[in-house]
């Protein structure tokens, strides 16, 4: 969208927002009116017409205006139930909400409610409306009818006050200017921007709705590919890399050290990574390999290849504890073949003396291999002659970091970018849109299968009692909660917390036993103090947030206990999954939900059922969509805020292929400019900068 000064201003400036709904907007990341322009709807509710309670039939979805009375709520089978009456000018019936205990607070005898949910009969034989929302009514207000939009939110913002504050930035709004070419307008057959900005709201119909989330998917897809295109491009037209030669002695001698025989994938990922680093362009490849598919091995022999060549290889870990498991593992390898590796973390530049003298070991070639976290793209660290750059699990660093450590020499190196969280080919289009990819799927022989199965919460205590007596045998064990602590908004208020959970397990079954809490608001010092102590033994029990996701190899963990299990996706329980198995033992992996939906049962179920990491990404696409996929898979690039990857693939594809057009003649580059600034407005400066250079 243009630079229009209204849509830049604070959001507080909007007519019925002020400061102090502004901070709660702030809560979800609307902090300007374009912000608030941007925050679509979720969901829609035909309210179109209203059925009068004497009219209700079983199985409808009806839409109902009346008072409640009688709030009473009740504890049944581990449930907590709320029940209320509600009434119109014909009938009552009776209203039924499951474990959404924080209405207790919100419902008030008297209230008027517009209510829409589906109608059935209860175990009394009785007609009873379980809700799927609803909207609090002033005492004399009309419901509005037609498409009623349903917003993200949180406890303290009603959909009534977003709606009345979009329709007010809509009134004083404008008409927005368009950003496509009118010949991609004309070829997709989209409509214009302002209509489709203002139906995409408060649509008319649903026909018209289609035509403005089309039009606003195509948009968002084709902008983020024209600024992965104009990353490839420059880097093809622009900037020549380094010749590698073939591989010879050192590489082979590395290969006959390894204790292992490379896999089929692994000799193929590595014949792919060889003819890119003898080529004259820059590599820029990534590899997708589950976790213990051997992805480090063809990264160390792409570093090894390089040293062979007079250059230097630097290693990207995303945690410093992660960075000292590597550099141990290629220490050792490499061992009497005469490559140096050195280790850069915040430990070793702590103090001036050991910063600066690793700074010039890098700066004076005398390390062929960095092996380092963060600090390896900090300001003073320079390679003399740097050859490959490997970043591992990219989606810890992103296009930004990419783009600072590639610049840490005056040769432009190559990029190998690695990561275990399997990406469907559909996401690698859109979020790896200038990078060549690699998978390892298969994994090496001896990797024991790991047994994965669901609980209902009411099996907890027997879950935990399994734990203990894995942990008396002398194993150890994780268990993974989805919040660091308690959380008021009424879509997490029934999630035990990750402290709450620890004070539960360790004052309880688990007294007496080393246990420990990690997460990921912990300072990095005393995170990998955690993490070291759980590596050694030390610690038996380590209740934890997703931040070990990505963690070190405790091959004694044997157990891993996910707690609310359906608050994660497929492809991420998958990954915390692989945490377990890596030893001689036998492993398990216990899926905990209380969750009664449908979706949320197939889902561990095919979680239960396979170990294909890349079958369960696909599957957690159609089964919940891509939600914020870019954010999991590759930071610094924006979240899809509508465009559905798997539902529109379709539009994908079209938006791949004009944005490849358009970036490749030579014509467009000075409207170019136009779609930086649109960039740099939908999505923050740290995209469009590293296109803009």
């Amino acid at each position: 969208m243009s630079f229009e000064f209204q849509l830049t201003d604070n959001v507080m400036y909007v007519k019925g927002v002020g400061p102090k709904r502004a901070a709660l907007l702030g809560k979800l990341n609307i902090f300007t009116k374009y912000d608030l322009l941007k925050h679509y709807p979720r969901a829609y509710e035909n309210h179109s017409s209203l059925t009068k309670i004497e009219d209700i039939i079983a199985g409808e979805t009806v839409l109902l205006v009346g008072r409640i009375f009688d709030i009473k709520a009740r504890e049944a089978r581990g449930l907590t139930i709320i029940n209320a009456i509600l009434e119109d000018d014909t009938d009552c019936i009776r209203l039924t909400w499951f474990n959404q205990k924080y209405l207790l607070t919100k419902l008030k005898n008297g209230m008027r409610l517009l209510i829409i949910g589906k109608a059935k009969y209860d175990s009394r034989g009785g007609l009873s409306v379980n809700p799927q929302s609803f909207t609090i009514l002033e005492p004399n207000e009309e419901p509005e009818l037609g498409i009623t939009p349903i917003y993200p939110s949180t406890t303290a913002l009603s959909q009534q006050v977003l709606r009345t504050a979009i329709k007010n930035l809509l009134a004083s709004m404008p008409p927005l200017k368009e950003i496509l070419p009118q010949e991609i307008l004309d070829a997709q057959n989209l409509i214009p921007l302002d209509e489709a900005a203002r139906t995409i709201h408060f649509p008319k119909d649903f026909m018209a709705l289609d035509a403005a989330r089309r039009r606003l998917a195509f948009e968002e897809l084709f902008l983020i590919q024209c600024g992965l295109m104009w990353i490839k491009k420059q880097t093809q037209d622009e900037r020549l890399g380094i010749s590698h030669k073939k591989n010879s002695a050192l590489v082979k001698a590395t290969l006959e050290k390894l204790p292992f025989e490379l896999t089929g994938d692994q000799k193929k990922v590595f014949r792919a990574v060889s003819k890119d680093m003898e080529s004259k362009l820059p590599m820029r490849r990534l590899i997708q390999g589950d976790v213990g598919s051997g992805k480090t091995a063809v990264a160390m022999l792409a570093l090894v290849k390089t040293v062979e060549n007079g250059l230097q290889g630097a290693f990207m870990a995303p945690t410093e504890i992660l960075a000292v498991q590597h550099y141990e593992k290629f220490s050792k390898l490499l061992n009497g073949l005469g490559i140096r590796v050195g280790l850069l973390s915040a430990k070793v530049t702590r103090s001036k003396k050991s910063r600066e003298e690793i700074y010039h070991q890098i700066a004076a070639q005398e390390l062929d291999i960095v092996i380092g976290t963060h600090a390896l793209i900090q300001e003073g660290v320079q390679f003399a002659r740097l050859g490959l750059v490997v970043t591992d699990e990219q989606h810890r660093f992103g296009v930004a970091q990419r783009s600072t450590l590639e610049k840490k020499s005056e040769v432009v190196p190559d990029m190998l970018v690695m990561t275990a969280t399997p990406i469907p080919r559909t996401m690698t289009l859109t979020v790896y849109g200038d990078l060549d990819v690699s998978l390892i799927k298969e994994l090496p022989p001896g990797r024991k299968p790991i047994k994965t199965e669901a609980k209902n919460i009411r099996g907890r205590k027997k879950v935990y009692e399994f734990v203990r007596a894995e942990i008396l045998a002398g194993r150890q064990a994780y268990v993974v909660c989805p919040l660091i602590e308690h959380s008021e908004s009424e879509q997490l208020a029934d999630i035990e917390s990750a402290e709450e959970i620890f004070e539960m397990l360790s004052a309880g079954i688990f007294k007496g036993i080393p246990c420990a809490l990690l997460h990921g608001k912990m300072k990095p010092r005393d995170k990998d103090e955690i993490m070291e102590k759980f590596r050694d033994g030390e610690t038996k029990l380590l209740v934890s947030t997703t931040v070990i996701e990505v963690g070190v190899d405790v091959p004694n963990a044997s157990v891993m206990v996910i707690e609310h299990a359906e608050r994660f996706g497929l492809a991420q329980l998958h990954q915390l999954r692989g945490r377990v198995g890596r030893g001689a033992a036998k492993s398990y992996c216990i899926l905990i939900s209380d969750s009664k939906a449908d979706i949320a049962k197939e889902r561990l179920e095919i979680l239960e059922s396979t170990s294909d990491g890349f079958k369960l990404a696909e599957e957690d696409l159609k089964l919940r969509g891509p939600g914020q996929f870019f954010g999991e898979a590759q930071h610094g690039l924006p979240d899809l805020k509508i465009a559905d990857v798997f539902r529109d693939l379709d539009i994908l594809i079209q938006a791949r292929d004009a944005a490849e057009k358009f970036i490749t003649d030579d014509n467009n580059l000075a409207y170019f400019a136009n779609l930086r600034q649109n960039l740099a407005l939908a999505y923050g400066d740290k995209f469009s900068q590293i296109i803009a250079n």
